[in-house]
């Protein structure tokens, strides 16, 4: 199945499309954002982190991330891609047997960031990856972000320059992918995209322009990152303080999903796992 789901990735990166990923954090937010049209899964670290009670940034356990993994894997028949943050480590094998794990967990991609570390860096990490993957079996597909713009690591005026650099560095280096998050406008979209010949990623930001818009200048993936891990939990929390403070409890039932809508989402006792067998679903 494994070979199946990395073709059908790839696909979704073709050009003239424009791949939608309302990123998940487990089991549960994985089949309800597969529910309501998703063509693939990916995670967003952060959420994956602070459902498991880990802040976000290198602190999480292997065994947790694989699991995570596992569990979202078990319950949908997408192509799941795994944020693994830089890897966990600044030593490229370390890395390569990180994301051999987390290929192991039935992820067919992931993300792979440099940070505010040296370009190089990731473009070793990426090497080690792809050799990791080839051993494994698996066309996997790497998205190298950078962070020149979420993090500022070049001065405005040289941000497009750096950020094609970064990209032609990491496609040589073998990644299938370029995320620039905190990448919104058009003109520096438009230049990238033409300057780098890899699907181009950018993240969901308030005020980014449409997805037809993002498709048009040569958008090719549109990550919600953190945003829907974050709604999710802002509502919760609004919910919650109305209960206990105001002893009121109208958001708690303002849009739920229903106790029956849930429970379909997921395989039966003693039925086969996710990818491999049939489900009940309440799509």
């Amino acid at each position: 199945m494994s070979s199946q789901a990395s073709a059908a990735f790839r696909r979704l990166h073709a050009p003239g499309q424009l791949l939608v990923l309302p990123n998940a954090w487990d089991a549960a937010s994985a089949r309800l954002i597969e529910s309501v049209g998703a063509t693939a899964i990916a995670t967003t670290s952060s959420g994956v982190c602070w459902a498991r009670g880990y802040p976000d940034g290198k602190a999480l356990p292997l065994p947790v991330l694989v699991g995570a993994v596992t569990e979202i894997v078990r319950v949908t028949r997408l192509p799941v891609s795994a944020d693994v943050e830089a890897g966990y480590s600044a030593d490229p094998q370390r890395v390569a047997e990180t994301v051999s794990a987390v290929i192991g967990a039935g992820a067919v991609g992931i993300n792979l960031e440099d940070g505010s570390a040296p370009p190089e860096l990731l473009a070793a990490k990426i090497t080690a990856v792809k050799q990791a993957a080839q051993r494994a079996g698996v066309d996997l597909f790497v998205n190298a972000r950078t962070d020149v713009y979420l993090k500022r690591l070049a001065p405005p005026e040289r941000a497009v320059a750096e950020t094609i650099a970064r990209g032609k560095r990491y496609q040589e280096a073998g990644c299938d992918g370029l995320f620039v998050p905190g990448l919104s406008q058009r003109d520096a979209i438009q230049a990238i995209a033409a300057g780098v010949a890899l699907p181009l990623n950018v993240m969901l930001l308030p005020g980014l322009a449409p997805v037809a818009e993002l498709r048009a200048w040569g958008v090719r993936r549109l990550s919600a990152g953190s945003a829907v891990a974050a709604a999710a939990f802002g509502a919760a929390r609004l919910a919650a303080k109305q209960l206990l403070a105001e002893g009121r409890y109208e958001r708690l039932f303002a849009e739920p999903v229903t106790y029956p809508e849930m429970n379909s989402l997921f395989p039966e006792a003693g039925a086969p796992p996710g990818r491999d067998g049939p489900r009940s679903t309440g799509d």
